[in-house]
């Protein structure tokens, strides 16, 4: 096999570099003890960090966007994994036309749906609450879910299925015992990535959310309309830091090649 030579070596070094210097800058800009927007060149200081208490606004977008992600991305699954694996063991009339709809929400510009959202829920009385900000979010975040547990799926031997069936196992029993443990890599992929999908969404978002169900990017951005201080800066750090923080525990506890690569590891 050959290996990358000095100039791809320096490709991806200065490609790497592109991709974290607007994070690396945001978290240098929350340590510094301005009161604008600086490099922290005059020493660090946690004064923006201790702000965030008197914005309880923020903490409380921040356990919506939480919920709302957690939620929204389990919802999705339910409906995720048997789309899955309907679309990839049976050929049926209309198969590629229903993959394709379950797809569509991939193609249509987020200000669209948010402002075809936007209408429909308040026509029906929904505009302005959870419920509806849950329904946009599903969604939203569906074809994420489906695709991974989709390419899991498809490549799934159903030879020990078969075995499972012939050994006397019900419906229920080898779907739990079989099924779903040989797509849960995909079924894991598809929730994580759901999930950083629907937290981390602002341009629909921002039609739907009302005062009690605004999400944190939500947050965010109106705040920044108004101000020009570092404390969105000591947010973005601190909801960094915790991303980094559940990843590092994703990969102790599960292995992030299992959830991002659907691989397996036999030392675990």
């Amino acid at each position: 096999m050959r290996t990358n030579g000095p100039l791809a070596l320096i490709f991806h070094t200065l490609f790497v570099v592109f991709m974290l210097a607007p994070i690396v800058v945001v978290c240098l800009v929350a340590f510094t003890p301005e009161g604008f927007l600086s490099l922290p060149v005059n020493g660090f200081s946690l004064r923006w960090f201790r702000t965030i208490a008197s914005y309880p606004e923020f903490v409380h977008a921040f356990w919506v966007s939480l919920g709302l992600g957690m939620v929204s991305s389990f919802v999705a699954l339910l409906f995720a994994v048997p789309a899955a694996l309907a679309i990839a063991r049976y050929r049926f009339p209309g198969r590629d036309a229903l993959a394709a709809l379950f797809l569509s929400p991939l193609m249509i510009p987020h200000v669209v749906l948010g402002i075809a959202f936007l209408r429909f829920f308040t026509s029906l009385g929904l505009g302005g609450t959870f419920a509806a900000l849950l329904i946009a979010h599903v969604i939203v975040v569906f074809p994420f879910a489906l695709r991974l547990t989709l390419a899991v799926a498809t490549g799934m031997d159903r030879s020990v299925e078969m075995a499972a069936v012939s050994l006397g196992a019900g419906g229920f029993t080898l779907f739990r015992r079989v099924t779903l443990p040989l797509i849960m890599p995909g079924v894991i992929s598809g929730w994580a990535l759901a999930f950083i999908q629907s937290f981390d969404d602002l341009t629909m978002t921002v039609f739907l959310a009302a005062p009690g169900t605004e999400t944190l990017p939500v947050r965010m951005f109106l705040y920044i309309q108004d101000n020009i201080d570092p404390l969105v800066t000591s947010v973005s750090a601190s909801v960094i830091a915790i991303t980094m923080t559940a990843l590092i525990l994703l990969d102790r506890f599960y292995g992030l090649d299992r959830v991002l690569a659907g691989k397996s590891d036999p030392g675990r």
